[in-house]
């Protein structure tokens, strides 16, 4: 028997005041009350517990949204994409308009049976991320296994920068050789600037550390020392370190296995191409705070090329020439300027006057002209120019093998990594 089947009989049954029963029950008076007042009111339904829920849900989410929740979930899922309950909210925000919170996404799917509760995994708050703090300061790279339709085995080559998770380069091969490695890296650099340094793990492709000391560098070592990149490897048996490249590697296989199976790798290929896209520029990072890997990776920085000299009767003009020797003094008197005011005044305006003259005047030779003498002892003008691509990073850059190599640094340098520009002549 209830609680309140008994208040309502020792009433209406024993007798008892309303006073007497709350006292034996040690219940309030106005609860005695009102159970005597539903009794008389719905009869025997009195005895029957009642519903605590509410009359009314003023947040409740509608019942055409709760069914677009869970159709993007089964969407994502066909499609080989994530589709946790942030990623349908960004969906939500950026396809439809609507602004939902994830705890409410996380209810719909969990009455709907989507998803599987875990309350004994560890909350992705207690990670530490390892980050690089600009883009272009670390890429990574890494290969991984995946096959064909008629079960032949390749190879897939990634490269990503740290900082931004943006996917640089993802192509097929059978399979990834130390040349492939040098060629997908070279053609990144002609796109996205140099790096300042790469994270690998320790496959031959990458390093022979572990070869027993024999053959020394691979090409890729070589290629990455002339340049003056910094190569930076993991400890063995521990991915954790280049596990940026391969979550991707895990994300890219799901969305693979969602896809028609390839039938060649030019087929392979044309898929990794969609889903570089897909990842780079439609897909929410969840490390990035909801927002694309292409949002965070800035456009990189391409100089202006030299346009090429055109034959026939505008070859003279413009085919850079030397200059002139009349026009050296002209150029010097800048410098001149900032020298003490000679005494004579006359050779001074007569100075000005032949440097603002539109007839050449004579070629000065270097041992008698007061203008070239101090540029000759001053030593500020005996350095070097700095170069304008120097980035601001603790590390050696060797110009000189660089530009031996046949690559040209300051194409498609990031502008985060000029430090300063070279001063005008």
């Amino acid at each position: 028997m209830s609680k309140a089947r008994a208040i309502i009989l020792s009433v209406t049954v024993e007798g008892l005041s309303q006073a007497e029963t709350a006292r034996r029950y040690q219940v309030s008076k106005g609860w005695v009350s009102k159970l005597i007042d539903r009794h008389r009111t719905h009869g025997e339904e009195a005895f029957q517990p009642r519903s605590r829920r509410p009359h009314s849900s003023p947040t409740r989410v509608a019942d055409v949204l709760a069914e677009l929740i869970v159709n993007l979930r089964i969407q994502l899922v066909a499609d080989g994409l994530d589709a946790g309950p942030e990623t349908i909210r960004w969906h939500l925000e950026q396809h439809h308009d609507v602004t939902v919170s994830t705890s409410t996404i996380r209810r719909r799917l969990l009455n709907a049976g989507l998803i599987t509760p875990e309350p004994k995994k560890r909350p992705r708050s207690s990670y530490i991320r390892f980050t690089a703090d600009l883009p272009n300061e670390c890429w990574q790279s890494d290969f991984t296994h995946w096959r064909l339709a008629d079960g032949t085995d390749t190879e897939i080559l990634t490269w990503l920068d740290d900082h931004s998770r943006y996917a640089l380069s993802v192509t097929a091969h059978q399979p990834v050789t130390g040349t492939t490695v040098v060629a997908t890296f070279d053609e990144i650099l002609a796109t996205h600037g140099v790096p300042a340094s790469v994270l690998t793990d320790n496959a031959l492709v990458y390093t022979t550390r572990f070869a027993g000391g024999r053959g020394g560098r691979n090409h890729l070592e070589t290629h990455l020392a002339d340049l003056g990149i910094h190569q930076k490897h993991s400890a063995p048996n521990h991915p954790t370190t280049c596990g940026k490249v391969e979550r991707f590697q895990q994300t890219m296989k799901l969305w693979l296995r969602a896809q028609p199976a390839a039938q060649h790798v030019d087929d392979l290929n044309q898929h990794l191409t969609t889903w570089t896209r897909i990842y780079n520029h439609e897909r929410p990072h969840r490390s990035l705070d909801r927002t694309t890997p292409a949002t965070a990776y800035p456009k990189p920085h391409r100089r202006a090329q030299p346009q090429e000299p055109t034959t026939g009767s505008d070859t003279t003009a413009s085919t850079p020439t030397a200059p002139s020797p009349s026009a050296e003094p002209a150029r010097c008197t800048t410098s001149a300027s900032a020298a003490p005011t000679p005494d004579n005044p006359s050779s001074s305006s007569s100075t000005t006057s032949t440097s603002a003259s539109s007839t050449p005047p004579p070629a000065i030779s270097s041992a008698t002209s007061p203008l070239t003498q101090p540029a000759a002892t001053n030593p500020k003008t005996q350095r070097e120019t700095p170069e304008p691509w120097v980035r601001a990073f603790p590390m050696s850059r060797d110009i000189t093998r660089a530009e031996r190599v046949g690559f040209e640094p300051t194409e498609g340098v990031n502008p985060h990594f000029l430090s300063r520009e070279a001063p005008s002549a």
